[in-house]
């Protein structure tokens, strides 16, 4: 049976699924060298700010001969990394681009996908047949498997 509670349930998983996909846009752009300066980023210092967090700095020196810049780098970096990177349209920042930008800018709408992956399920418990409850599931564990495995490769690529 169809009730207001019940598509309100639906209407906030999509939207708790979906919210990364916009948030990651900014990160894809500049990672498939739609915005940005292209150039090279070596990390100079990395502070420890606690609990496993740190702040990176570092020199972008862009392609084209310009000015070095000192820019905040990735906080997942180190103190001597050399990398392809791109600075940001503000100038503040230097994220990897290319193949490894892109991998880590789709970690997070990979957890969306994980998300979104038994939601067919929820519905078909709800509306639909035995028959259809059977094909969510395995539907379901695919693409809960593909948007885990997207994520690990994401974070993986971040991080190395």
């Amino acid at each position: 049976m169809v009730t207001p509670r019940r598509i309100v349930l639906i209407l906030l998983w999509l939207a708790v699924c979906l919210a990364p996909i916009p948030v990651a846009v900014p990160g894809f752009q500049l990672a498939l060298g739609h915005v940005g300066t292209p150039g090279t980023l070596t990390v100079l210092s990395c502070e420890a700010l606690g609990k496993g967090r740190y702040d990176c700095r570092g020199r972008f020196v862009p392609d084209d001969g310009g000015a070095p810049v000192m820019v905040a780098a990735s906080p997942d970096s180190s103190a001597g990394d050399v990398t392809r990177a791109r600075l940001t349209p503000d100038g503040a920042r230097a994220l990897p681009d290319g193949v490894k930008g892109v991998l880590g800018a789709s970690a997070v709408p990979a957890a969306g996908l994980m998300g979104l992956g038994f939601l067919p399920y929820v519905i078909a418990y709800w509306w639909g047949g035995p028959g259809a409850r059977r094909r969510c599931v395995v539907a379901g564990v695919v693409v809960t498997t593909i948007g885990f495995l997207l994520m690990i490769v994401g974070m993986v690529a971040a991080y190395s």
